[in-house]
């Protein structure tokens, strides 16, 4: 399976100067948040799989205006072609307003879905906004990651963890990629392209 996944800033080639052709042989689109909706709109109207997506902490917008044609993962488990994915956004809160969360809040989250996760077998794809902790997270409380999904990846051993919300301009040395236990972690800053064997 091939994947497009999305984060955090609008591609030109994606939007500006759309070519379908970049879609070609892309089996799922996973967004993982602070995206325009009508970005995510444009692009499932041209694309035939699947515009999954979480939300960033700037995504308050969606509750008025959702992406159409898109699926939201949030708190749940989606599975197409036989690989689940299951998707927790938002980020540390930091300031008020939608999306955000604290350590305790993430994990309780978590928790809710906990039996949920368990009981389809466990996941292929963890789909989330911010990154786990002290795994290409920042500094700042507004860039740190979850503890939470430091478990995840612990007990349920996804084969990728896909994020968004570092973005690689602030640091053109941080890695596109990293491994923790079995999981590939992705930062999908833009637009990545990666494939499930």
């Amino acid at each position: 399976m091939k994947i497009l996944a999305i984060s955090d800033t609008e591609s030109k080639a994606l939007w500006d100067y759309f070519d379908k052709s970049r879609l070609e042989g892309i089996d799922v689109i996973l967004s993982c948040g602070d995206l325009d909706p009508r970005y995510l709109s444009f692009l499932a109207t041209f694309f035939s799989g699947p515009v999954l997506y979480v939300h960033g902490n700037h995504d308050g917008c969606y509750e008025e205006t959702p992406p159409e044609g898109c699926i939201c993962i949030e708190n749940q488990v989606f599975e197409y072609q036989g690989v689940r994915f299951a998707g927790f956004g938002g980020s540390m809160r930091y300031r008020p307003g939608p999306h955000q969360y604290t350590q305790m809040e993430m994990t309780m989250r978590v928790l809710c879905y906990w039996h949920r996760l368990r009981r389809r077998g466990g996941i292929d794809v963890l789909v989330t906004h911010a990154p786990a902790f002290g795994l290409g997270d920042g500094t700042s409380l507004t860039h740190t990651g979850f503890k939470a999904f430091l478990t995840v990846m612990e007990h349920l051993r996804p084969g990728y963890l896909v994020h968004g919300h570092i973005h690689l301009c602030y640091d053109p040395l941080l890695p596109r990629t990293r491994k923790y236990l079995d999981t590939t972690i992705i930062n999908a800053y833009e637009k990545y392209v990666f494939e499930i064997p």
